[in-house]
């Protein structure tokens, strides 16, 4: 009988809590921050690359539309205002993988600047709300770079030297009278009607062509020249993507 009523009595307690997955000591909050900033330093790593793949690309579709462009004299200038094309599709690519970048990399700066640093020089100033902010950064991630921010600093770091190569080869492209007859020596333009007639494409008059891509390098150098006010981890130090 005494069993029965011990089992009994089991069975009516409440079972036991679960243990806590919050670290109990110091040592244990100092071993997860350095996995999670191991975390954050693989995702960072993670998009860096994802960045730098989209970089090559670009490059490699302005080598080939190059050599296919001016190695060929029957070639057509055409072939560079499709490659500024692929080359405006792949800005707006990487453009977007950079603000998921910037996302980790800020939470990663973040850790280094308040934490890590203060391990070395202990009297560095700090943001004592750092571990709100990460919090909160979890809780509900948001973009910090807008996505015309993040196509202004791809523009100034790679992607503005490319369409001012292609640029430079369209011009030599349509410029030169003879480049696009095989069989004749290579001869420039005499005339600005010459010229503007060889940027005819198609059905579309050589005015429009040259008005099309006048506007579209304007809005390439507003896009550079705009540098909005650097906010976050970009306003902290300059080594930045």
């Amino acid at each position: 009988m005494l069993e029965h009523a011990q089992a009994a009595e089991r069975r009516d307690m409440p079972p036991d809590p679960a243990p806590s997955l919050f670290p109990a000591r110091s040592s244990e909050a100092i071993n997860s921050l350095a996995h999670y900033h191991r975390a954050e330093i693989g995702r960072m790593a993670g998009w860096r690359d994802r960045i730098d793949r989209t970089t090559n690309w670009a490059i490699t579709v302005v080598a080939a539309m190059l050599s296919v462009s001016l190695s060929t004299p029957s070639a057509h200038h055409g072939v560079l205002l499709f490659a500024m094309l692929i080359v405006l599709l792949l800005l707006a690519t990487e453009a977007r993988r950079y603000r998921f970048f910037d996302v980790y990399r800020a939470r990663v700066r973040l850790i280094e600047r308040n934490h890590f640093s203060r391990l070395f020089d202990p009297a560095a100033p700090y943001d004592p709300d750092w571990p709100r902010l990460l919090a909160a950064d979890l809780r509900a991630p948001r973009f910090l770079l807008t996505r015309r921010a993040a196509m202004s600093r791809r523009l100034r770091r790679n992607y503005g030297w490319m369409f001012i190569i292609l640029l430079l080869a369209w011009m030599l492209k349509i410029s030169s009278t003879k480049l696009q007859q095989p069989g004749i020596h290579f001869e420039f333009a005499h005339t600005v009607g010459e010229v503007v007639g060889n940027a005819a494409l198609g059905v579309i008059p050589g005015p429009f062509v040259i008005a099309a891509v006048a506007a579209f390098y304007a809005w390439l150098l507003y896009a550079i020249l705009h540098n909005p006010r650097a906010v976050g981890e970009l306003a902290h130090g300059e080594v930045h993507m």
